[in-house]
């Protein structure tokens, strides 16, 4: 696979067979990938071959072979999308935790996220539907290990810990924890089931106050 390139949601990129150059060429790369989403949420992850997505963005595959020329590169290339939009929203919340003051962390981070997920057809389906490729997995482990540095600089911007290599730790273990009860969450109930979610705050906020106590 050839270089990646940017994603406009985010800061992660998206890894292609060929960067798109020209504007007219960046709008039909975004023409497909949202015509794979469109196929990804109706028909599952199965249906993603570049035959069908050529189809439904109405381009030849020919064109769409140029950065996508086959289901992995196009299934990467939608996770990439969402791991970037994912990581754009935890940026966004550590520049929120330097400027306020939040009584619950947790309930702030849990709240925003499964706003995302209720909204991110594409990325429940993808999750969900068993198409996840060896590439996405290994960037799934580098987008926890960016979640739970975002973590990690809350708790720092907030004043509520000293930095070091067992902080780091143990926001890996929280970030790992909460995607296991997210995903079931969102398993059960489109909307995330709410019991469940309430059961990520408690134990989430019972562990951060160890973790705090600890390395405060």
């Amino acid at each position: 696979m050839g270089d990646p390139a940017p994603d406009p949601g985010g800061t992660r990129q998206v890894p292609l067979r060929r960067t798109p150059q020209q504007a007219r060429s960046k709008a039909r790369l975004a023409r497909v990938l949202q015509a794979a989403e469109r196929v990804l949420v109706r028909e599952g992850a199965q249906a993603l071959t570049t035959t069908r997505i050529a189809a439904e963005a109405k381009v030849s595959v020919g064109s769409l072979y140029q950065y996508l020329p086959d289901r992995d590169a196009i299934v990467d290339a939608l996770a990439a999308g969402y791991f970037a939009r994912l990581e754009a929203t935890m940026d966004d919340l550590v520049r929120g935790a330097t400027q306020e003051r939040w009584e619950d962390p947790v309930g702030v981070l849990i709240d925003t996220y499964a706003a995302i997920y209720r909204t991110e057809h594409g990325f429940r389906a993808l999750w969900f539907g068993g198409g996840l490729t060896e590439q996405i997995r290994a960037a799934d482990r580098e987008h926890k290990r960016r979640m739970a540095d975002g973590i990690r600089h809350i708790l720092l911007a907030l004043g509520l810990a000293h930095d070091d290599e067992a902080l780091a730790r143990a926001c890996q273990a929280a970030v790992l924890a909460a995607d296991a009860l997210a995903q079931e969450a969102f398993r059960r109930d489109p909307d995330g089931d709410p019991g469940l979610l309430e059961e990520a705050r408690l134990m989430l906020r019972g562990y951060l106050a160890d973790v705090v106590a600890r390395y405060g």
